[in-house]
């Protein structure tokens, strides 16, 4: 008969999982994909190198479930601001805009590896999969605003593959050095500029 596992012990493997997807992504952060080795994410959880094979079959497992977490989160947010329904659409997209940048610059280095850093194949191939939400995300609000007249007539999903790519890229630079509160908040300010200005919108009052 084949061992199956009793609820007790189901729940103390799923935290300790929970424990080390949480460890890792603190080790991405700080040191990048290329550096956060087995070795040195089963340091950060207090396990050894043999427990973290228990969760994960390769690093590249590992490196793809922090990539999905987090970057999973992000789409998450900006998802919550863009079809909150409240306000009109180009508020909503201006607001989105910020919330995201200043979500990437209070967690610099979690969000470079998210948008740029090199790292496992596998996880370029996740990167690919969340840039298309992000454009589903920021095409879902300019159709409205289209419908409802804010916009003017274009094609929605050229224009949010634009503001995904210009976003990604007018971040990334900040992002892999420290800059002060107020050129931080500057960047944020020209960047919701910038996007408001892809989409046909008038400058944010």
């Amino acid at each position: 008969m084949a061992y199956r596992k009793t609820p007790a012990v189901q729940s103390r493997l799923d935290a300790a999982r929970e424990h080390l997807v949480e460890q890792a992504t603190s080790v991405v952060a700080e040191v990048g994909w290329a550096n956060a080795s087995v070795t040195a994410v089963a340091a950060a959880a207090g396990m050894s190198v043999g427990s973290v094979y228990q969760h994960f079959p390769s690093k590249g497992a590992l490196a793809v479930e922090v990539f999905r977490r987090a970057s999973g989160r992000e789409v998450e947010v900006l998802g919550e601001v863009l079809r909150d329904g409240s306000g009109d659409p180009v508020e909503r997209l201006a607001l989105g805009v910020g919330v995201f940048a200043r979500r990437a610059m209070e967690r610099r280095g979690l969000a470079h590896a998210l948008l740029a850093a090199p790292a496992e194949p596998a996880v370029g191939s996740e990167r690919m999969e969340f840039r298309r939400r992000y454009r589903e995300v920021f095409a879902e609000v300019i159709r409205e605003g289209i419908a409802g007249g804010q916009l003017p007539a274009q094609d929605p999903d050229v224009t949010a593959a634009a503001l995904t790519g210009a976003i990604g890229e007018v971040l990334v630079d900040p992002l892999s050095a420290p800059a002060a509160g107020d050129a931080a908040e500057h960047l944020v300010t020209e960047l919701v500029a910038m996007s408001l200005r892809c989409a046909g919108a008038p400058p944010a009052g």
